[in-house]
């Protein structure tokens, strides 16, 4: 059951409050029904401003900082994304209505199938994806115009710095542990990075290999 207007107008408030101010962004917002990616007795937090549990011991993102993260990536209808950690799928729904392409990779396999079968049910054409080792990005789908991780790394990732085309921009929490981390921007130039810290986060961490589902 789709969300009522109400609950809708609410969800749009507090992410507007929190800092989603791109128009663009917040109709994509609008437009994915968060409770589709959230299953039985957490269904009824879904517009809350609250990450929430899912399979394979993952978290669904915090609404807001789903929006801040896409935000900073300042997408252009014409771009590819790659996304790594596609968790719940929900990340991918929204990147879907604002670039030509999205590519999602996950450990899990689990996570993969169900994230696709939403996609199928909301009819949504423009994802990829694959259960593989995101830290190793997609080197057959790169160059890519924006990269964003959804688990937090010590570093950027040299691997996926290398995948992000020139004048792209990559997003991503960084942090040694889960109890300081940083949001940070990273535009890449032809001379090299340019690193832009945005906001204080908390992730899980980015690991190696795939998942036991």
């Amino acid at each position: 059951m789709s969300a009522s207007a109400e609950v809708k107008m609410q969800f749009l408030f507090t992410l507007r409050s929190k800092g989603v101010t791109d128009p663009a962004v917040l109709m994509a917002m609008e437009r994915v029904d968060r409770a589709a990616f959230v299953k039985g007795i957490f269904a009824d937090r879904a517009y809350q401003d609250m990450p929430l549990p899912i399979s394979c011991g993952q978290t669904i993102s915090q609404p807001s900082i789903v929006g801040i993260m896409t935000q900073a990536l300042r997408i252009s209808p014409r771009d590819k994304i790659l996304e790594v950690g596609t968790g719940s799928g929900y990340q991918a729904a929204i990147l879907s209505h604002l670039a030509r392409r999205v590519y999602t990779v996950d450990r899990y396999k689990r996570l993969v199938t169900e994230a696709q079968a939403i996609f199928a049910a909301q009819d949504i054409t423009n994802i990829t994806t694959f259960a593989t080792d995101g830290s190793h990005g997609l080197p057959d789908q790169a160059p890519f115009d924006r990269i964003l991780l959804t688990a937090a790394a010590e570093d950027p990732p040299g691997t996926l710095l290398q995948q992000l085309r020139v004048g792209g921009i990559m997003v991503l929490p960084v942090g040694q542990s889960d109890a300081v981390q940083s949001l940070i921007r990273v535009t890449r130039h032809d001379s090299g990075f340019d690193y832009e810290e945005l906001r204080p986060v908390r992730f899980v961490p980015l690991l190696e290999g795939l998942g036991a589902d």
